[in-house]
């Protein structure tokens, strides 16, 4: 019975724009439990057409229908053409002891990490979204090209695409490929990856999976150069994520009350295992990133000192010569007002972005 589950069920649909507010329900594997899922489809030029897509990842407390009902995103992806996902925050109904105790550890407070304490097995919010959802969505919807895809959230969803998407610039999904029968193209290529010095593929696992495993493999400006004897493949490939933006995110969770609460439960004590879901170490394990951060944050954000740290995201950004737009908003708060009011520019931000690759 769970098995059937897992495919999407559609539980609403609603007109917007042109297009296509639609919510499904299915059984996630991965996290145990039946999730809740919006997605936004703008309106098709022709039966065939597929739109990339845009992931949302929402804060504390929230669910996928948040973001649907207030940000108001729907107008700027109708005319950009992108279609829109929004997901839960967390697994649900799985009556894990404490797991409502707190609006900000347990159910709606995923903080989107693959829990490692037993207790919190379940919490796999991470593997959810990098995994998971892309795979049921190529599966499910051929109008959806879940090849170029971006990601933002906001708050603890704007740490959650922070995260996701600077840990994930090293695994590629192919989008185009073709392969060449001609000795004189090979030796050329040979001769460009030399001179190039191209990045060879030992353990890229992602990429290496599609070939003949005894074969080179090279990356030059992303395309893979497959060379075995007299063959070469050619293999255009994009990022997971091609962009990343968030409104207020928590951006040092380790040195803030929210993380080190959620942190100490999901991931135990040892501080180490912390930075890996945190953007101001992240951005300088991983700074080759492929397009400008974007992030917005209200100044009258109560949460600002204290909970948010974008401060330290910054100067993590400039060490690392990690393009990043912080923008300060007089007068603008925490709440979906703030994301309201620049929800266009992220999507435009995110659509052009997913125009270039």
């Amino acid at each position: 019975k769970q098995k059937m589950e897992t495919k999407p069920t559609e539980i609403s649909s609603g007109k917007m724009f042109g297009g296509y507010n639609k919510r499904f329900k299915h059984f996630s594997p991965t996290l145990g439990c039946s999730m809740n899922f919006h997605i936004y489809f703008p309106p098709s030029p022709s039966p065939s057409h597929k739109f990339p897509v845009l992931y949302w990842l929402s804060g504390l407390t929230c669910t996928d229908e948040n973001f649907i009902f207030k940000a108001g995103a729907q107008r700027a992806a109708s005319a950009e053409g992108v279609a829109l996902v929004a997901l839960d925050t967390s697994p649900r109904g799985l009556n894990v002891e404490g797991e409502a105790d707190s609006w900000d550890l347990g159910v709606g407070a995923g903080f989107y990490l693959n829990a490692t304490q037993e207790k919190w097995k379940n919490w796999r919010m991470y593997d959810y979204v990098v995994k998971e959802l892309p795979k049921l969505l190529s599966d499910n919807f051929p109008q959806l090209e879940t090849s170029k895809a971006s990601i933002f959230g906001h708050s603890m969803g704007g740490h959650g695409a922070l995260t996701i998407y600077l840990k994930n610039q090293d695994k590629y999904k192919v989008c185009s490929n073709q392969l060449i029968k001609n000795e004189e193209r090979t030796q050329r290529s040979r001769k460009k990856i030399k001179e190039e010095g191209g990045l060879k593929l030992e353990k890229k696992k992602t990429v290496r999976q599609l070939f003949h495993p005894f074969a080179d493999l090279f990356i030059i400006n992303k395309t893979v150069y497959y060379l075995d004897s007299n063959l070469l493949f050619l293999c255009f490939f994009t990022c997971l994520f091609q962009s990343v933006s968030a409104f207020a995110p928590i951006a040092n969770p380790i040195n803030c009350p929210w993380g080190q609460k959620a942190f100490s439960n999901y991931l135990g004590d040892n501080k180490s295992d912390w930075e890996d879901y945190d953007a101001t170490y992240l951005v300088t394990k991983f700074p080759n990133v492929s397009a400008s951060i974007l992030i917005d944050q209200g100044e009258d954000d109560k949460f600002l000192p204290d909970q948010l740290l974008p401060h330290k995201l910054e100067e993590a950004c400039k060490k690392a010569n990690v393009p990043l737009l912080l923008r300060f908003q007089p007068g603008y708060d925490h709440s979906y007002y703030f994301i309201a009011t620049f929800i266009d520019d992220h999507i435009r931000h995110h659509a052009q972005a997913l125009r270039l690759n």
